[in-house]
């Protein structure tokens, strides 16, 4: 079967796990719900199988909080949800299969190898959230928080670096909320580069600044090979907008992590993700989400133009014009550049370490974008970690030369 994977690194992860289980002849959608565009993306690939004769299972996240409209799209032989999807019996048998998610409990990690093509392998480690954003519908598609217990972290950390994996990234719905009897992210962190020293990188999937642990940020501190490089999620940088949305933490907070993170380990490299946009975002109230940038010189971000999910508390608020969302978005795009530019140029004639991608790319330890060159033409191989001396930066990333 072909299986077409949208949205999070846990659904493309999902999906690499979809592949050993499928069986029969035909296509797998994995869908996407955390915007309307997202969401869209999945519709099209239905529809791209339907017109060439091609039975589609439908599953993901859209398909979890609405089954009956995938059901009913033509070219759907069956719907699958969340829970399902990971299930062999449920491959194995007929029809649909959606239970409720809110009634999920526990969780083990996504049994893959690697993700076929990728440099680095993501593990979740984490499912499901129990916070209340009210621009968010994931919860309704991935359920309550559950944590992978520590065993089977290390487990499935083992099995990865015996595939020779070089770089691990931990991903989850809400990762830093992982705990367990007492335990939390960063104890989870120490147990996995003790218990696997055969690991050379782990690095951190996105976190919400509200909820770093003091285990986590020692963590940072004193573990080289845990990466140094934050992404948080952030949404916006504005008091009013974040109180609104709902989020657990203000600006003065977001801030202080971001000095607190680069105080710990010089040179660390930060992203985050930011909503343009939201319902009753004012020009004045963008104004201070486009001076968060500049004030916390962020040289990465990933922008989402506002899109309402029906059945949120923010999709019942005063709607921003599309095309101001999307305006918004793209000086939020600009922002970030010359910071980016700084960031990266700071990088000159330093040796950086980075793990090979298709195409002569890949990312330094504070994940900034890197390209080798060589006078010879010749490419690492991808998947293998390279060690270089930065030449050349800009905006886009950094050159790396005289790699071996």
């Amino acid at each position: 079967m072909e299986v077409v994977s949208f949205g999070c690194r846990l659904n493309t992860l999902e999906g690499e796990a979809i592949r050993a289980l499928a069986v029969g002849e035909g296509a797998v959608v994995n869908t996407c719900a955390v915007t309307r565009a997202a969401e869209r993306d999945g519709e099209r690939a239905v529809a791209r199988f339907a017109r060439a004769g091609v039975p589609v299972v439908a599953t993901g996240c859209a398909v979890q909080i609405d089954p009956v409209r995938w059901a009913a799209m033509p070219g759907v032989a069956r719907v699958l949800g969340n829970q399902e999807k990971l299930q062999a019996e449920a491959w194995g048998g007929e029809g649909s299969r959606v239970a409720p998610i809110g009634a999920a409990r526990g969780h083990a990690p996504v049994a893959v190898d690697g993700l076929l093509g990728r440099a680095r392998a993501f593990m979740d480690v984490q499912q499901g959230c129990d916070h209340a954003c009210t621009f968010c519908i994931i919860p309704q598609g991935r359920g309550p928080s559950r944590s992978v217990r520590p065993e089977a972290a290390v487990a499935q950390m083992r099995r990865l670096v015996s595939a020779g994996v070089q770089e691990v990234v931990l991903t989850g719905v809400d990762l830093a909320s992982w705990s367990h009897e007492g335990l939390r992210l960063g104890d989870l962190v120490r147990t996995l580069l003790r218990a696997v020293p055969g690991l050379p990188r782990l690095r951190l999937g996105s976190l919400d600044p509200a909820a770093l642990d003091e285990p986590l940020w020692a963590a940072l501190a004193e573990e080289r090979r845990l990466m140094p490089h934050l992404h948080l999620s952030l949404q916006a940088g504005s008091d009013l907008v974040l109180k609104r949305m709902r989020r657990r933490h203000g600006r003065a907070e977001a801030l202080h992590v971001i000095e607190r993170a680069r105080r710990l380990r010089p040179g660390l490299g930060v992203g985050a993700d930011l909503i343009a946009g939201f319902p009753t975002e004012t020009e004045a109230l963008f104004a201070e989400t486009l001076a968060f940038v500049d004030e916390a010189a962020l040289p990465a971000l990933h922008v989402f133009p506002y899109s309402p999910r029906p059945g949120t508390p923010a999709a019942r608020m005063p709607p921003m014009r599309p095309d101001v969302a999307r305006e918004r978005a793209a000086r939020l795009r600009a922002a970030v550049r010359p910071h980016a530019a700084a960031a990266h140029s700071a990088l000159l004639g330093h040796e950086v370490a980075v793990v090979a991608e298709r195409g002569g790319r890949g990312h330094t330890e504070a994940w900034a974008p890197a390209r080798f060159i060589s006078d010879q033409g010749e490419l690492p191989e991808p998947g293998r970690l390279v060690r270089g001396r930065v030449v050349a930066a800009d905006a886009d990333g950094v050159e790396v030369g005289a790699w071996r």
